[in-house]
């Protein structure tokens, strides 16, 4: 990780710095593009169809059921636009969510579609029992982040769905926040749809994105971005022929983002080189070992840090000290946080040591 050398970054929730092989990538395509022009396409696109089949084994999913789309909202919007949707239907998800969760759900209010949000506390804590109120039998859709942006609440998935799929609902996740973390097997926890940009976690470039749609869903979900690369031939130019393709790839449409796409494919597979399992278990480690710093100097811990919950990110409050005039002092010593939740954010990686979690206690 390049950015080590020089800062204490402890911003992955917001954009992460590219990984080293992700950045040696881009610049070898880069060279590629500006020395060859097009002539080695082929090549490019290999590398953009292992990096749809590596995404797919690490959620447990069939290369099929993946699109490599835009960002998170690109595969948000595939849901919200391309269901069938009702008058009376509603969709139920948390009032504290990232706005991309939000406004597509808002929008579907001119076809009479009603939006369910959920208040929820500080601490981001959503008891089963509550998501169970919410629903009833006109909720077609529950759409929650796997871990809250603002306070680091991570979902119980398994529950989640089993409430969704109990009301005749279906599940859409907004992984963004942990993907490339904590580990996750959509074919034994039944997430109907899935979606996360790779410039969180996942250690890539922004605008390359995974969308996951069980196979199932194909025909139920109706494109709306068609293009030429959404159907069989894709590459007959000449005739005409509305054929989409059987699997997720109908969702992609037009010419991909390239570079980025092959930059996520170098970060996804160190990512997959040290292993989900052991990332998971680094970053709940230097997260409470953050938190037990933090409390040591009288901050007061926001987020939810039982083991069941407790995720990579960690917002605090310094009472007394507004969080952009301290968050600006840290960023003037070397150290990367964010201002959430009325307080301040840390969101450390696995690479993350002892000493950056030293850096921001002394800048605190």
């Amino acid at each position: 990780m390049p950015v080590a050398k020089r800062w204490a970054y402890l911003d992955h929730a917001a954009v992460a710095p590219i990984s080293g092989p992700g950045r040696d990538a881009m610049r070898t395509w880069l060279g590629d593009a500006a020395g060859n022009g097009d002539v080695n396409y082929p090549a490019w696109i290999e590398q953009v169809e292992r990096l749809r089949s590596r995404l797919a084994t690490s959620i447990g999913a069939a290369p099929d059921e993946i699109a490599l789309l835009e960002n998170t909202t690109a595969g948000i919007c595939a849901v919200a636009e391309g269901m069938p949707w009702h008058e009376g239907d509603n969709v139920v998800t948390r009032v504290d969510e990232f706005p991309s969760n939000q406004y597509p759900w808002l929008h579907l209010a001119d076809r009479g579609v009603e939006v369910r949000r959920i208040e929820v506390g500080d601490d981001g804590r959503l008891e089963p029992e509550r998501l169970d109120a919410a629903c009833d039998e006109r909720t077609r859709l529950v759409s929650l982040s796997w871990v809250a942006y603002a306070n680091g609440w991570r979902h119980d998935l398994d529950t989640v769905a089993e409430i969704a799929h109990r009301h005749g609902a279906l599940l859409f996740v907004d992984a963004i926040q942990g993907l490339g973390v904590f580990p996750i097997d959509v074919s034994r926890t039944s997430i109907d749809f899935l979606a996360a940009d790779g410039h969180k976690w996942l250690l890539g470039p922004e605008a390359a994105a995974v969308f996951y749609i069980r196979r199932e869903h194909l025909d139920h979900l109706r494109p709306t971005g068609v293009g030429w690369k959404s159907v069989v031939d894709d590459m007959d130019f000449k005739h005409i022929d509305l054929r989409l393709k059987p699997s997720a790839a109908r969702y992609e449409g037009g010419s991909p983002n390239t570079a980025g796409l092959i930059g996520l494919e170098a970060s996804v597979d160190l990512l997959v080189e040290i292993g989900t399992e052991r990332i998971a278990r680094r970053v709940l480690e230097v997260t409470d070992l953050a938190c037990e710093r933090l409390r040591g100097i009288g901050a007061q811990i926001v987020s939810d840090r039982s083991p069941e919950h407790a995720s990579g990110i960690v917002t605090f409050r310094l009472p007394g000290y507004q969080p952009a005039v301290v968050r600006q002092r840290c960023l003037d010593r070397g150290v990367v946080l964010s201002c959430r939740g009325a307080g301040l954010r840390i969101s450390p990686h696995a690479y993350n040591n002892n000493e950056d979690i030293d850096r921001l206690i002394e800048c605190l």
